[in-house]
């Protein structure tokens, strides 16, 4: 299984961004050919106390790299990534895992 993952800082209006996240952006995400998985996460602690160092995380899971590198080219996926951008550019970090 291959993973995009976006790692969320917290945002400096939360109720704009969760708005638009779930308005938005998760439909576009949901258009995205081979996407077998959409899993989120609103982090509320740290083990360590105090706040968390990221807000959220969304993990987008792909069956293989053939069908997560065909979905990473597609009209749909450069949708979502130009409308990241025109929300989360200073807040998102974006990883690619393999579960082994």
């Amino acid at each position: 299984m291959i993973k995009l993952i976006a790692l969320y800082k917290k945002p400096a209006d939360p109720d704009a961004f969760e708005s638009h996240y779930h308005a938005v952006h998760t439909p576009l995400v949901m258009k995205t050919p081979n996407l077998k998985q959409l899993a989120v996460t609103h982090f509320t602690a740290s083990p360590m106390g105090g706040e968390p160092a990221y807000y959220m995380m969304a993990e987008m899971h792909y069956e293989n790299q053939a069908m997560f590198d065909d979905a990473m080219k597609s009209p749909e996926n450069r949708a979502v990534g130009k409308d990241l951008m025109s929300f989360a550019k200073e807040t998102v970090t974006l990883l690619i895992g393999e579960d082994k």
